[in-house]
């Protein structure tokens, strides 16, 4: 990952998000409406973190699994919860890749 994404530890978590192609982004339409979507980053990186973040969010990273859970009440689809995890994830190896610290459970917990 850190091939595919040398900017992780340097970059905000903005930049990182939108890197992934998973920074939501706003698109206000002429009769006045607006729609909230996902767009850009690079394909090949994002792809192999929906797939992480598939086996993580719903069965074994206990952090994911409860952030997963909280959201899919008001997610509009599974989807929607699962780019939602991605992007908590990106964030959280952002921030350990620029501390420098090893994963702990329970810094990143769930309220």
């Amino acid at each position: 990952m850190i091939a595919m994404m040398p900017e992780l530890g340097q970059v905000n978590d903005k930049i990182a998000a939108a890197l992934l192609g998973t920074a939501l982004t706003m698109t206000i339409a002429a009769n006045g409406g607006a729609e909230r979507h996902i767009k850009g980053g690079r394909r090949r990186i994002r792809n192999i973190f929906y797939m992480a973040c598939l086996g993580a969010s719903t069965q074994h990273n206990p952090v994911l699994k409860a952030f997963y859970r909280r959201l899919m009440p008001r997610a509009r689809s599974r989807k929607v919860a699962l780019v939602a995890c991605m992007r908590k994830l990106i964030v959280i190896l952002n921030i350990m890749i620029a501390r420098g610290e090893k994963w702990d459970a329970s810094r990143y917990a769930v309220g």
